[in-house]
């Protein structure tokens, strides 16, 4: 009950059993509690070191508790200076860290372009991200590409997304529909939509990228190498193009608990991506990297494609889907 004022079980013990029997020795003290006597003289120890038990000047130094009301108020002075103290290393603490911070900004260097900020290798994507998270008050888009996340990334988003939906930020999140056969990813996005995060998918996205509060965004300098480095982007005009990149997607996007529509065709999102793909003669590993999917599954779907059009090659495929109203005319 006073382990907040600085006492352990055993030495409010004491303590009590010396307020209702204050005549009482170790001895009779230890028995009294059921505890060994050393237990009882360690407890008086630190009961003496925080002024709550004196020598008694009337009964030879017989360790004497003091009264509750001038006990609770040195415990409690005591721990407001304990409180003061420890204010006084925080900011000191903070100051130190300000102080780096602004020796780190004068030694980045300087862009031609103050709306461009590259940041070079995973490490310094993550953490200049989650300083930015943590500044935004509104928004955080993001197009999460590459089929089904790894373990690591979703990982490290965790604390971020949910510091987020903690503030409550609107979140919405557009990953692939290739994520929908992958588990881990699928319980990571019911995990973000349990917290008031929304999660949608798509056939194919262009780009990984993030948003947030459409003043600023992240994206690679590299799709083929996500990690490798990326760009922070801050200018209005290219903000508002990203921002309508992304709403157009989202709208075209279904929700993950739905089921995935399929066109008048019998096609769904992802097929349909497939034979505009194949058309324009794009590799299996092309295709597989498009939709977040395994070369294996692309042939798959590619196969199951041909046999339906009744096509030999992949030329014939092109042509058979223009005169089934699969494709436009013009590819």
């Amino acid at each position: 009950m006073l382990t907040t004022l600085g006492l352990d079980a055993v030495a409010e013990r004491v303590y009590r059993a010396l307020l209702m029997r204050p005549q009482a020795g170790v001895a009779e003290t230890a028995a009294m509690l059921g505890v060994p006597e050393a237990e009882v003289r360690d407890a008086l120890d630190t009961l003496s070191e925080l002024a709550l038990v004196r020598g008694s000047a009337e009964d030879g130094g017989r360790p004497r508790a003091v009264s509750p009301d001038i006990g609770m108020e040195i415990l409690m002075a005591r721990q407001q200076a304990e409180l003061a103290a420890q204010q006084q290393r925080l900011e000191a603490s903070r100051a130190a860290a300000a102080q780096l911070i602004s020796e780190y900004a004068e030694l980045r260097p300087a862009t031609r372009h103050p709306e461009v900020e590259q940041l070079v290798g995973l490490d310094q994507i993550r953490d200049r991200l989650a300083a930015l998270t943590r500044e935004v008050t509104e928004e955080f888009l993001a197009f999460a590409p590459g089929g089904p996340q790894t373990t690591d990334n979703m990982a490290a988003s965790r604390p971020l997304n949910a510091a987020l939906l903690g503030r409550r930020v609107r979140m919405r999140t557009v990953y692939l529909d290739s994520v929908r056969a992958d588990r881990p990813t699928v319980e990571h996005a019911r995990w973000l939509t349990s917290l008031g995060g929304q999660v949608r998918t798509v056939p194919s996205l262009p780009t990984r990228m993030i948003i947030m509060d459409r003043r600023t965004a992240l994206i690679p300098v590299s799709s083929d190498d996500t990690s490798a480095g990326a760009v922070l982007l801050t200018g209005q005009g290219t903000l508002s193009a990203l921002h309508a990149l992304f709403e157009t997607t989202w709208v075209a996007a279904q929700p993950l608990g739905d089921a995935v529509p399929v066109d008048a065709h019998g096609l769904t999102g992802q097929q349909a991506t497939v034979v505009r793909l194949l058309a324009e003669g794009h590799t299996d590993d092309a295709i597989a990297k498009r939709l977040g999917v395994s070369p294996r599954t692309a042939r798959r779907i590619a196969s199951e494609l041909m046999e339906r059009l009744e096509a030999r090659s992949r030329f014939e495929a092109g042509v058979r889907a223009v005169q089934h109203g699969w494709l436009p005319a013009r590819v």
